[in-house]
């Protein structure tokens, strides 16, 4: 289920809390060979599906770029913001693949709020993001998300 978070007031209440966790979704090979071309990193590992059957994963698996990339659709998927002239995507502080996503595998974000403190013209909220795969004991993505939003 969506969170909703209306303003100032509402975001600073969620402080250091767990906010959920996104549904699954699917990571395809449509979408692997869309970022390679994106990108131009066509490395055989991500797109060369005979080629990755004899690779170190034996098969291919998505871009770590491609898992970090999903973040925002997977806080989306969590939570909904309102209530303020304008949010920007500030940066990333920690971002770390611990392991490799698999084509056809799930994924879900699990989202926690880090921090809330105000800057000028706004506040300025941390959110960590765990990539998580299905039926993995590591997640594919930790990072920090770093949003600042107009008041």
């Amino acid at each position: 289920m969506t969170k909703s978070i209306n303003g100032v007031e509402e975001l600073r209440a969620v402080a250091g809390q767990e906010l959920g966790t996104s549904p699954w979704r699917e990571v395809t090979q449509a979408q692997v060979n869309l970022f390679a071309d994106a990108t131009d990193d066509h490395q055989w590992i991500h797109v060369d599906t005979e080629r990755a059957k004899e690779g170190p994963f034996k098969q291919t698996i998505a871009h770590g770029f491609l898992t970090l990339s999903l973040v925002p659709a997977l806080l989306g998927e969590v939570v909904k913001f309102s209530g303020f002239k304008l949010a920007l995507n500030y940066g990333l502080n920690k971002v770390r693949f611990p392991t490799p996503v698999p084509v056809g595998a799930r994924v879900r974000g699990h989202v926690k709020n880090l921090s809330v403190e105000d800057v000028k013209g706004g506040v300025q909220s941390v959110t960590q993001i765990t990539v998580e795969v299905e039926g993995s004991a590591k997640p594919a993505c930790v990072a920090e998300f770093i949003s600042r939003y107009a008041v």
